[in-house]
């Protein structure tokens, strides 16, 4: 059985959307004949913005897990600001910028390239070479973010002439949040200078979308598409083969993951607010993790006839549970530059817990594409709330059907067959 060596900083017990894809990888890579090595952080030293310790018990016997100590800089970033919680999903979970938490950006932006978790790289890069060298791997994949873990997978190509493939799952220097971390002119360079390095040393750059496919080819000066590979995220069909009593009386939009004020929701609220008093009444809207206070207050004080549910982060498991109590699930993408190339991983627990979905975002993008493809629901443009009262309203009446059967090319299980093919494991 051929073995591989994954390097992940996210890895159970942390939460969050970044570690499913490749824990979910890792269960089913040896279906495929792969034997999965993984080398990550250790969790009592990391840096997590989530812990999820119930994703510990997926990850197989099959699987070797190795962690290694690190030097973790969010420890001076806590200092700075006073407080123990890390910013994660676009600094989402902050409220009104203080001076300090200014400052804690500029130092973040300017003096932690690529990022703050780049003190663990020393540590991984140690041990990689050890777990290369004691198990005869000839294949490397690093993923990311953080985009730090990729310069462990640039040393090792240049030091050890590795087979390497490097794992994207989101933008680099092009992330939406970039310009929030007030970097200097001669940051921007340098960060974009080993962005580059590491998009022109891989043997192979697997990534989660077209748009994002199209961006990194763009940067390569085009052309470089026999090196890049799209392998989506998607559901793990075992996830949610598990009965879920329905125990809510109302209709229940649900809405999962983080949001800020990047999340324009002008449409849905209007929507809303124009549905008549009783069918107001019949809702009840849930929102599952953790929420900033002032877009909270705005939807009690828009739609005080509808009951608001606030569940707060809850592990993976909690979460399925949810969408399969749901009626309907509401995904919004952030109103930002470079949209259009966003699917986000919990789209597709959307999708296979079989409830429409109500996508808010840009017309015309890879979002919907696979919606379209999959049946699975309507995405409407930010301002459109006339087109989201109709779904809302359709739903609401039972008269909204979707397809339940084009799903299945994006089981983890497929995907990673699709893996192993793309990048010749």
């Amino acid at each position: 059985m051929k073995k591989v060596l994954i390097i992940t900083y996210y890895w159970p017990p942390s939460g969050g959307a970044g570690v499913q894809r490749w824990l979910k990888f890792t269960k089913y890579l040896s279906s495929f004949g792969v034997k999965p090595i993984v080398l990550t952080v250790d969790p009592s030293r990391a840096s997590y913005a989530q812990r999820d310790e119930s994703l510990l018990k997926e990850v197989t016997d099959e699987v070797l897990v190795y962690t290694t100590k690190t030097v973790e800089l969010y420890d001076l970033y806590r200092k700075l600001i006073g407080k123990g919680e890390i910013p994660y999903g676009g600094f989402s979970n902050q409220q009104e910028e203080s001076f300090l938490q200014k400052m804690a950006k500029v130092v973040r932006g300017n003096f932690f390239i690529p990022d703050p978790r780049k003190g663990w790289n020393r540590f991984a890069y140690q041990k990689a070479v050890e777990l290369i060298r004691e198990h005869q791997i000839d294949t490397v994949i690093t993923t990311s973010p953080p985009h730090s873990t990729q310069l462990i997978g640039l040393k090792l190509k240049k030091k050890l002439g590795i087979r390497w493939v490097a794992d994207l799952r989101d933008p680099w220097t092009d992330i939406y949040y970039y310009n929030e971390l007030y970097r200097s002119s001669w940051a921007k360079k340098r960060d974009r200078a080993m962005e580059l390095n590491v998009l022109q040393a891989a043997d192979q750059i697997v990534t989660v979308s077209k748009a994002l496919k199209r961006l990194f080819d763009g940067k390569l000066g085009g052309g470089a598409g026999s090196k890049l590979a799209v392998i989506p995220n998607g559901y793990d069909e075992e996830d949610f083969a598990v009965s879920v009593p329905v125990t809510d009386e109302k209709f229940v939009i649900t809405y999962t993951g983080t949001i800020s004020t990047a999340y324009d929701m002008d449409g849905l609220l209007k929507a809303l607010q124009e549905l008549d008093e009783q069918q107001q009444k019949n809702i009840l809207f849930r929102l599952v993790g953790n929420m900033p206070p002032a877009i909270v207050d705005r939807i009690r004080r828009e739609l005080p006839l509808i009951e608001l549910d606030l569940v707060g982060y809850v592990d993976h498991a909690r979460s399925v549970s949810y969408l399969l109590k749901s009626s309907i699930q509401l995904l919004i993408i952030p109103k930002i530059e470079n949209n259009r190339g966003i699917v986000t991983g919990k789209f597709y627990e959307y999708l296979a817990s079989g409830k429409p979905v109500l996508a808010i975002g840009p017309v015309g993008g890879d979002l919907e594409e696979v919606i379209r493809e999959t049946g699975c629901g309507l995405l409407f443009e930010y301002s459109d709330s006339e087109g989201i009262k109709k779904m809302l309203i359709e739903n609401l009446q039972g008269r909204f059907e979707i397809s339940r059967d084009r799903a299945t090319k994006y089981s983890r299980r497929e995907l990673t067959r699709k893996l192993v093919q793309e990048i010749a494991l």
